[in-house]
């Protein structure tokens, strides 16, 4: 019998669960490039040429570790652009008789493969993913048993779970579940900001990158600097790197914005977590050890870990249950289109073209840029938060629909009704004033509230809230908001629904095709 085990783009791992228990001789791996995965949405230049290479590499140690491997290449004549026509010529040409899967990260993949049986007339196993820490049945346990999610008290079951910065007794290192209020403080002047390691393309790469050049040369984002690790033998030194030169940091900075420096104290593995070159529970222990051993302090190894086994994890599990009806949602009811700017950064808010130059050159931008400023602009002015989520997966070297939406329409857009988040992630220019050295520069005064020297987002914030009063009113964590909204003057109340009104008017929808 002969038992086909395709592996995606995002399984990169070599202790896959649909690889054990099997003798490489008794089975065929199957790895496909196909155009419908590099087009659905207008990939990023450098996500495409990421995991492409790191699928050839992942095929070579396959290879080398005695596995047969079918490899089929995206400019391969007879290739038929799908998972589901490259699965269809598989069988054929193998004759298989089973088909052996690990399930996808993407609610539209896993449809696919749940009619693979009826299309092709042979049993196919997909197995959960046990890369992730939280299954898929054990989110949803854990969410029916609660009227409100809250990241929180899950995070909490995952450290137990773990084992990670616990005590002997069972109780949190310090005694603190989270040491998060002590890692907001703005950027000093005169700080060393360490660079992420960089790995120059070897000759597989520049192969890869030869061809993305030439077949996605429409697509956003620059391909010159490529630098990601695309083994896990590299993606475990930059792990190290990070470690050792950034994480003592981390955690007090990592709000922090500074214009023209990209990474600060940020580890930039999430592209190569998310295409499974490393595992989140050995990322998440070599912080833990990093403290025990006295090498980082708790906020920085806490903060950095909370990421890792609280948040990616949480926002995994709210992704499988609430697909497909969350990819529609629209609670806010925003129907403006994406302002143009954020394809071209070509604006004179110098947070959002810092965000979007980022964005562009390095398929990367962190949370804060992503959350408060990017997102939180978007909200702020009623973009569709579907629009919003395109251009998120698009641009990100570390987008993958299963972390990006809920992240988007959850989190950035509360286009979920708050199901995610208990309120809005709104913010007036203050924030960006006290997490960056953006506004000082900037063409707009942040001091200024109304007029149009103004920063935007002031009078956007207010005028934000003023229209979805009869939503967020009752919130209570936005009472003190609104008290403040209460206490101004009706003329200052229209002075900023009036500026809000006339920068909008300035905004240019981007053109159609950017990313679909």
């Amino acid at each position: 019998m002969t038992l086909l085990i395709p592996i995606l783009g995002d399984q990169l791992s070599h202790d896959l669960v649909s690889l054990r228990d099997v003798a490489p001789g008794d089975a065929v791996l199957l790895l496909m490039e196909v155009a419908e995965e590099t087009s659905y949405v207008r990939h990023h230049k450098r996500k495409i040429a990421l995991i492409l290479s790191a699928m050839r590499h992942f095929a070579e140690e396959l290879r080398a570790a005695g596995w047969t491997v079918d490899y089929v290449r995206l400019d391969d004549p007879a290739n038929s652009g799908s998972f589901t026509g490259e699965i269809a010529r598989a069988v054929a040409r193998h004759r298989a008789e089973r088909i052996r899967i690990v399930e996808p990260g993407e609610w539209r993949v896993r449809v696919m493969i749940e009619g693979w049986a009826t299309r092709f007339g042979v049993p196919v196993d997909m197995l959960p993913d046990d890369r992730f820490i939280c299954g898929i049945l054990e989110f949803q346990t854990w969410a029916q048993a609660r009227g409100e999610l809250t990241m929180e008290f899950f995070y909490r079951d995952m450290r137990r779970k773990t084992g990670l910065l616990m005590t002997a007794e069972g109780k949190p290192e310090d005694g603190q579940w989270t040491l998060d209020k002590e890692n907001r403080a703005p950027p000093k002047r005169g700080l060393n900001y360490p660079e992420p390691m960089r790995f120059a393309p070897d000759a597989v790469t520049a192969e890869v990158m030869e061809m993305v050049a030439d077949r996605f040369a429409g697509h956003f984002g620059r391909l010159e600097g490529f630098a990601l690790p695309v083994t896990a033998a590299d993606a475990r030194r930059a792990l190290a790197h990070f470690v050792r030169t950034a994480l003592p940091d981390f955690g007090t900075y990592q709000d922090a914005m500074v214009t023209g420096q990209d990474w600060l104290y940020h580890s930039w593995l999430s592209p190569a977590l998310n295409l499974g070159l490393l595992t989140p529970l050995e990322v998440a222990r070599a912080a833990a050890d990093a403290y025990a051993a006295g090498d980082v302090p708790l906020n920085a190894a806490e903060g950095f870990i909370r990421q890792i086994i609280g948040w990616r994890e949480y926002v995994r599990g709210y992704y499988w249950l609430e697909m497909p009806e969350v990819a529609q949602a629209n609670a806010l009811e925003a129907v403006r289109p994406l302002p143009e700017f954020y394809w071209t950064g070509e604006t004179e808010m110098l947070c959002m073209a810092e965000a979007v130059r980022n964005s562009r050159d390095n398929g990367y931008a962190h949370h804060i840029q992503r959350l408060m400023v990017l997102g939180n602009f978007a909200m702020l002015v009623g973009v569709r938060p579907q629009d919003v989520a395109d251009w998120f997966l698009v641009v990100y070297a570390d987008a993958y629909e299963w972390v990006e939406l809920p992240n988007v329409l959850g989190m950035s857009q509360h286009a979920d009704g708050g199901r995610l988040a208990t309120k809005p992630y709104a913010g007036g220019g203050a924030y960006i004033d006290r997490m960056s050295d953006h506004c000082r520069p900037c063409r707009y005064n942040v001091k200024l509230k109304t007029g149009p020297d103004a920063c935007p987002f002031n009078a956007l914030y207010w005028d934000f809230l003023a229209r979805h009063e009869r939503r967020f009113r009752r919130n209570r964590r936005m009472v003190q908001m609104y008290a403040n909204w209460d206490r101004m003057q009706p003329e200052v109340r229209e002075a900023h629904r009036a500026s809000a009104a006339a920068f909008l008017e300035t905004l240019e929808p981007a053109a159609p095709g950017w990313a679909r």
